[in-house]
């Protein structure tokens, strides 16, 4: 197994490849050119994984391994508060829709509150802020590129059932002249 260490850095691995016959080498074998020397240019040695990477997927290993009962228990929990709102709702069907649906909605918070508390629940958290940021990012259409846009699939949808309505009607004249079944 190849193995390297940044210079001065202890024992941080910089590369780890499972075939101890590859050797890492550059490809052109050549000098650096000046205006990439120096400034994090990524390495294009064989075998190659930086430290975050490596941090990264021992890190993702041990959240991994770190799901325990009590999650599970925190989980049954919710379950159980949110099945125990839906049956209350229905259960108590002669009073006031209002205070059925504000108990339905209490009973469903705190279940989220409970489901939250677990690693699961923490992860579709940050997934969740992490798509709303993505969200954030993206460069709406205006009204006017919407429009065109939508103007141009129609005519194009029109074009194209009339080309294939034609070559329907082509296909079907030939077949019957064909076949002797058209006069």
């Amino acid at each position: 197994m190849l193995s390297g260490r940044f210079p001065g850095q202890g024992d941080s691995p910089v590369f780890s490849c499972l075939n101890p016959d590859l050797q890492a080498s550059s490809s052109i074998g050549r000098a650096a050119v000046s205006k990439t020397a120096g400034w994090g240019f990524k390495s294009l040695l064989a075998c190659h994984l930086s430290v975050a990477h490596s941090n990264l997927v021992e890190m993702n290993a041990k959240a991994e391994a770190g799901a325990n009962g009590l999650d599970t228990l925190k989980l049954a929990g919710a379950a159980v508060l949110l099945v125990a709102g839906i049956y209350s709702f229905y259960y108590f069907a002669a009073y006031s829709a209002l205070l059925r649906v504000a108990g339905l909605l209490v009973l469903g918070g705190v279940a989220a509150t409970v489901a939250l508390q677990t690693e699961q629940g923490r992860r579709l958290w940050q997934f969740a802020g992490d798509a709303r940021t993505e969200v954030r990012k993206v460069v709406w259409p205006t009204r006017q590129e919407t429009l065109q846009t939508t103007l141009v699939v129609i005519v194009m949808v029109l074009v194209l059932g009339i080309i294939l309505w034609l070559f329907d009607m082509m296909l079907l004249g030939i077949l019957g002249f064909l076949t002797g079944q058209h006069g």
